[in-house]
């Protein structure tokens, strides 16, 4: 299927996202490039994939791994040069691959000029670009709002003697969105990327964009915080709608919000095509862990969704989002843990098996899918045992946060960095099984997962049983049936606490024949089994009243059909109905 000549390409689009820093390193330095993505580019292409959404390779100081932008219209060295981006972005285009931005404009780094002539004086022009209040009657910041990285969203500045506002880092001032100049700048620099030719926009945690009038203060949290009010703010949708009307809507984007906080109906708001807002949006509540037992410290000590959490968050979004909006479907991030580790089963045994198992239940659902790094390769969490191992700013505040003020054993810390840790996703990407998995002749700036020897592409990328290979296969489907893009999800086996089970069903074309002579059936239909467990589970009824109506095997991680039990972490696909190939 051609989707370049679609208006909404996105649709059948399989997206993988790149975290350069970690891909592939062409001259060195320890540290991923521009021209490394570039070399890889062939790879990708067999794979499959459609997009490329590449985290953030802006200028930067990188207090946040490039998510602090000191100016959105160079490069950072550390990647290469605007020529690199070019010269990447043609060829990707070349091969029939979309290039996807991260947009990050809820703030900037501190290091830009905007924010260096914002702090100069009260009286400078662009002191309303932020956030910047008094300090309160006591002499403490304006509220009590916890920075996403751990103590006060508030910073005081001597210079002018007022703090301002960073839900991140201290280095990461928000910028102030209700200052009609700052959105103009954003626009105007989001209009020049698009000039140069890019396919879409990932944008940082959008939904933050609109502070409540008052920034009241919200939920307690630890440390003597509460939580920011920010999520959904008032002008939120304003913001949006102008942005699609001077950018958007002038040319053939894709476009997904990330946005914290999110429920289905706002994300109705901002996708519904009528509202002209943007494509998709990128939600948590199947990532951010179980609320069952409690928790004192977040996700930290969470333990992940069980089955049951997971196909009832999942089925609400497919619900919620049906003939409304759309899904973006995902696992794996820069900001979570490897997949197969939190939702699988890692050990040698089950590693292969509950990967191939996670991808078909993500990949049929109705979405748009996203491939992180590595994950085609079934790549897992790097469980690193010392704090000196660690290179995220999240991780490294929350272990001196929870060993020095919550008095916390280092070794229970460690164990939540293990578990869900950002650096979990940002280790190197294994492409064989050379010194530093093939990813630097250097020394890396994180350390390389041990397991490379065994997990990497070159391993995998000839195997016909690998899950390098299962990935293209499924991204085949999504390519060749439209019941995979356009279908209508139902959840089956609501009750079973093993297998998640769902159909996606589409009407079959006027001219396509039956399924069989005398059937007179008129819809395309997909049955897909995930039994989530390394015991088996009992075939469900649906499956065998399928195959005794001539349904035939789609795809599945085991060689053969099952007889009587799904097997530990089996995949099943049935398809009934021929489909229509395009």
């Amino acid at each position: 299927m051609n989707t370049q000549n679609k208006a909404v390409w996105w649709k059948d689009a399989v997206v993988y996202q790149i975290y350069p820093r970690s891909f592939c390193d062409s001259n060195g330095d320890g540290i991923g490039d521009l021209n490394g993505i570039t070399s890889k580019l062939d790879y990708l292409k067999k794979l499959g994939v459609d997009v490329l959404w590449l985290s953030p390779v802006y200028q930067s100081p990188g207090d946040d791994n490039g998510y602090d932008i000191s100016d959105y219209r160079a490069i950072n060295p550390e990647f290469g040069t605007m020529e690199d981006f070019d010269r990447m972005l043609a060829e990707a285009h070349a091969r029939g691959i979309r290039i996807v931005m991260d947009l990050v404009v809820n703030h900037t780094s501190d290091e830009h000029a905007w924010f260096m002539e914002s702090r100069s004086s009260r009286n400078n022009p662009k002191r309303d670009y932020y956030i910047w209040r008094d300090a309160d009657s006591k002499g403490n910041p304006p509220n009590r709002w916890a920075s996403a990285f751990g103590g006060s969203a508030w910073e005081w500045d001597e210079t002018s003697g007022q703090y301002y506002l960073h839900l991140f880092s201290r280095k990461q001032p928000d910028l102030n969105w209700d200052n009609p100049s700052v959105r103009d700048e954003v626009f105007d620099m989001m209009n020049w990327w698009c000039k140069k030719g890019i396919d879409g926009f990932r944008m940082d945690v959008i939904s933050m964009i609109s502070k409540p009038d008052g920034l009241p203060d919200g939920p307690e949290m630890p440390g003597g915080f509460t939580a920011s009010t920010s999520c959904n703010g008032p002008r939120l949708h304003l913001y949006l709608n102008q942005m699609n009307e001077r950018v958007l809507s002038m040319y053939p984007l894709m476009t997904v919000g990330e946005c914290p906080g999110i429920g289905v109906e706002e994300a109705v708001l901002i996708t519904d095509p009528s509202r002209r807002e943007l494509n998709m949006v990128f939600q948590f509540e199947h990532v951010n862990g179980s609320a069952r037992n409690g928790s004192k410290y977040d996700k930290w000590d969470r333990p992940a969704l069980s089955m049951p959490e997971l196909r009832e968050t999942f089925s609400k979004w497919q619900y919620g989002l049906e003939g409304r909006g759309w899904n973006s479907l995902y696992l794996d991030n820069h900001d979570q843990p490897r997949c197969v580790s939190r939702f699988g089963n890692d050990t040698p045994e089950y590693r292969v098996l509950s990967a191939k198992m996670l991808a078909t239940c993500l990949h049929f659902m109705k979405g748009t899918p996203y491939i992180y790094q590595g994950e085609e390769l079934g790549m897992t969490n790097a469980y690193m045992t010392d704090i000196t191992q660690y290179r995220d700013i999240e991780s490294l505040q929350t272990y001196e946060f929870l060993t020095k003020q919550e008095k916390l054993p280092k070794e229970t810390v460690i164990g939540y960095l293990q578990a869900v840790s950002r650096d979990n996703a940002r280790t190197p990407m294994q492409w064989d099984s050379s010194a530093n998995a093939g990813f630097t002749s250097g020394t890396p700036w994180i350390g390389v997962n041990p397991n490379f020897a065994e997990i990497n592409a070159q391993a995998q990328t000839g195997d016909e049983t690998s899950v390098f290979t299962y990935y293209k296969e499924l991204i085949r489907l999504r390519h060749t049936l439209p019941v995979m893009a356009e279908g209508r999800y139902e959840l089956i086996q609501q009750d079973n606490d093993q297998v998640y089970a769902y159909t996606r069903t589409i009407a079959a074309k006027k001219n396509q024949e039956p399924e069989k002579e005398g059937s007179g059936r008129e819809e395309d239909q997909l049955l897909v089994f995930c039994n989530f467990s390394k015991d088996p589970a009992g075939l469900p009824k649906e499956a065998c009243d399928a195959l005794e109506r001539g349904a035939s095997r789609l795809i599945g991680n085991y060689r053969d059909l099952p007889k009587g039990q799904l097997r530990p972490y089996e995949a099943l696909v049935l398809h009934l109905g021929k489909g229509t190939m395009e």
